[in-house]
């Protein structure tokens, strides 16, 4: 492993069925999820994962209903058994902690955010905050003190003395979020954590886990359906289907090299304009540029840029990364980056 590696999972497999290991090898000599159930009579869950995540980023886990997205989150702290493979932390495989270890690694090293907010009914928003440090053991002054201040950066000082019924659902997912940086883990584990919301406090929620995490930079595993929100939310991206890895890495790259007919499909109807940017599509620069129509910031989007542009496609662009020019942007390539491939025969018919 590498030094900025936090979490990696390596040849993962999960079987789910009355006698997994016997199969097992089927699944390994490249028998598909189908084939397993009809022959074997066991499903294939995850089939021979292999992802590192490093330490300080958003990895998001994304793929349609029944992917095995969800599945693969459980692994992490094993609230599933995997068949086979190891999940490792900080280098650690996670299969041999005893049951003691596991549970101190539960309540210490990674928190988990859910989709239906999971918070306790009877407890107010204060306490729910500090459940974590509660049940490590610190004094309810102590764990409040800690609870109070992650309240007020999600933006609820004020209403720690309310119950979760009387909050509205985006109010209750940002408890979650304020216990789980509470409690002050390291990994972050985020299950379709706003999938429930409607979609202007969906946006608002992105935001703030981006704003958070420019501070903080946790370790966060985003589990997510929505492709719009994975490009926005995540460093490496990571695709699922029917249990297996078919594409992952920078998503801005996922978005313009396609390795596959799913993936091609799975971009096509994405608004590249607002996706994309300009770190793209640039040309990096070779010597000074001259004559360019001014500047353009690494990072904007393509729509920003063609808002600047007023449409010309004439204009070359100089592009600025904090405050030092890396490159050009040439509105002709941008145009074309904004084309996507045309999806496969094979892909159409599947």
């Amino acid at each position: 492993m590498t030094a900025n590696v936090k979490v990696s999972i390596k040849n993962l497999y999960k079987i789910f069925g009355p006698a997994p290991e016997s199969v097992l090898e089927h699944a390994k000599n490249g028998v598909d999820k189908a084939s397993l159930l009809d022959q074997h009579g066991h499903v294939l869950g995850l089939k021979d994962i292999n992802i590192d995540m490093k330490d300080g980023e958003i990895t998001v886990i994304m793929g349609l209903s029944g992917s095995g997205k969800s599945t693969l989150i459980r692994h992490f702290n094993r609230l599933i058994e995997p068949t086979d493979g190891q999940i490792l932390i900080d280098g650690v495989d996670v299969m041999t902690l005893s049951a003691d270890d596991l549970r101190k690694m539960r309540q210490a090293d990674m928190s988990m955010v859910f989709q239906k907010f999971a918070l306790l009914p009877h407890k107010t928003v204060l306490e729910n905050a500090g459940t974590a440090l509660r049940v490590r053991g610190f004094k309810a002054e102590e764990a409040d003190v800690e609870a109070r201040k992650w309240l007020d950066r999600v933006g609820l000082a004020g209403f720690e003395d309310h119950y979760p019924h009387q909050l509205s659902g985006g109010m209750q997912q940002r408890v979650g979020i304020a216990r789980a940086l509470t409690s002050n883990s390291a990994v972050m584990l985020m299950d379709e954590a706003f999938s429930a919301l409607d979609p202007l406090i969906r946006t608002d929620m992105q935001d703030l886990l981006l704003e958070l995490q420019k501070e903080l930079h946790k370790t966060i595993i985003f589990i997510s359906h929505d492709l719009d929100e994975a490009l926005k939310l995540a460093d490496h991206l990571v695709i699922l289907k029917d249990g297996e890895v078919i594409q992952q890495g920078e998503p801005q790259n996922i978005l313009l090299n396609p390795s596959d007919p799913y993936i091609e499909d799975f971009v096509s109807d994405i608004n590249r304009s607002r996706v994309l940017r300009v770190r793209s599509v640039m040309q990096p620069l070779k010597e000074a540029a001259s004559s360019t129509a001014g500047n353009v910031d690494y990072n904007d989007t393509l729509e920003d840029v063609i808002s600047h542009s007023d449409g010309d496609t004439t204009k070359v662009y100089l592009v600025m990364h904090e405050g030092e020019p890396v490159g050009t942007l040439c509105m002709k390539d941008l145009v074309r980056a904004l084309v996507p491939r045309v999806p496969s025969e094979e892909s159409i018919r599947s």
